[in-house]
Parts: structure tokens; C-alpha cells; sequence
């Protein structure tokens, strides 16, 4: 074997021994899925934060990204989908399907909501979630599909498949927020954010799919060549 070959192999078993120390990056270095047909889903907020966390995506800290200043409160718990990335592939779905012509992606890894009957207290977490179907929704001509999950082992959402079998006032709260989370009352001035679909999951399945696909297209590097 070259010397350079047992560098390299050295450097890989350095690798796989080190990374159970470290946490891994919550967008970066963990898989999309978990055991099928759950995935593994990053949540950034639960229902009863009064204020907004985001994931900076440089160092893999939650940060603050502003006040929960009214009364939207998201009435699930909310994340994003790890290594997914919201690019043109996703997009030109979300065009096609929605026939609004051409579309950007948000840039930002696909986001994801998880129904559960449980009090969940805080975020920062990460949980395995079915995804069921999702929103097709558009804000300010950048598509920004919001997933639908449920909770893997869920006592009351659990054993949902489809979104035709979720409750119909729980879709609508959702609907709801995300038409409105936005907006700030009195200010005359209103973000142009429309739901143009509810799907299944098959169409979810296939947002995944693309969602991915972008995120290995903007980061090669994370996918190296073997």
C-alpha cells in the first residue's frame, strides 16, 4: 500500500473513532432518514416558546431569531428536514405543480411540522417523524413547502399515513399560522404568502426526494467520492 493510502485510511478510522465524541452539526451531519419510513427532523420550536429560534447555520447553535411579538403561536412542533436544501430542483416542483411559472427556492433546509399529543417543552432536539403530506406554500415567489409529520409511536397521530386522515380543524390551525405568522397587525403592510395545495404523501415523499437532491447538489463536499 502507498503511503499516501495509509494516510488516508488512517485518517478515516481517525474519523469514525472521533465522531462519537462531537455533536454532530443538526443540518450537516446527520442523515435525512432514520429508519424508514421515519425521518429524522431538527426541532427548532414548540408551541409554547414565546419567542422565534432559528438554527444558525454556521456554527449549528439554535439562535433567537426575534420575539414572538403577538399571538401566532405554531401549533406544532417545528424543524427542518437535515441535509435538504430548498434549491431550483425543488422549485421547478413546486412551479410545475402549483402552474405559477418560474420560482426560486427559499435557500433554507425544508421545513417540517410534527403532530404529536405530547407536550413537548422544548426545542433543540432531534425526533423521528412519518411524514404524511405537506403544504405547498409560496411567499413572495419563493416556494417554502412546509411537511406534515407525525410523531413516530404517537399515541393519537401515530398511526395517520395520508393527510386525508388528519383531522381537518388540525389543518386548518396550521394553514392558519403559516398565512399569517408573518403579518404584523396595524402595519398595512401584508407578505404575499399563498397555500396553492395541500398533499399527500406521495407528493411529500417526492419533496423530500428533491429537497435532498438539492442540498447534495449545494454541498458536494459532503458527499465525497469514494
Amino acid at each position: 500500500m502507498a503511503l499516501w493510502e495509509e494516510t488516508v485510511s488512517e485518517i478515516s478510522t481517525l474519523i469514525e473513532q472521533f465522531k462519537h465524541y462531537f455533536k454532530p452539526h443538526p443540518w450537516h451531519g446527520i442523515p435525512v432518514w432514520g429508519k424508514t419510513p421515519y425521518l429524522n427532523v431538527f426541532i427548532e420550536i414548540v408551541p409554547t416558546d414565546t419567542v422565534k429560534y432559528e438554527l444558525d447555520k454556521d456554527s449549528g447553535y439554535l439562535s433567537i431569531d426575534r420575539p414572538q411579538k403577538f399571538s401566532n403561536i405554531v401549533p406544532a412542533l417545528y424543524g427542518f428536514v437535515p441535509q435538504t436544501y430548498c434549491g431550483d430542483t425543488t422549485a421547478a416542483f413546486a412551479a410545475k405543480e402549483s402552474g405559477l411559472g418560474a420560482l426560486k427556492g427559499d435557500a433554507d433546509p425544508l421545513d417540517i411540522c410534527v403532530l404529536t399529543e405530547r407536550t413537548i417543552t422544548h426545542g433543540d432536539i432531534l425526533v423521528l417523524a412519518k411524514p404524511i403530506g405537506g403544504f405547498r406554500m409560496i411567499d413572495q415567489g419563493e416556494a417554502d413547502d412546509k411537511i406534515i409529520a407525525v410523531l413516530k409511536d404517537d399515541s393519537v397521530f401515530g398511526d395517520i399515513d395520508d393527510i386525508s386522515q388528519c383531522p381537518p380543524k388540525v389543518l386548518d390551525r396550521l394553514k392558519h399560522y403559516f398565512l399569517t405568522y408573518k403579518d404584523i397587525p396595524g402595519s398595512g403592510k401584508e407578505r404575499q404568502i399563498t397555500i396553492e395545495a395541500t398533499y399527500g404523501a406521495k407528493d411529500a415523499l417526492k419533496v423530500i426526494e428533491l429537497s435532498a437532491n438539492d442540498y447534495r447538489i449545494k454541498f458536494p463536499e459532503s458527499f465525497p467520492k469514494k
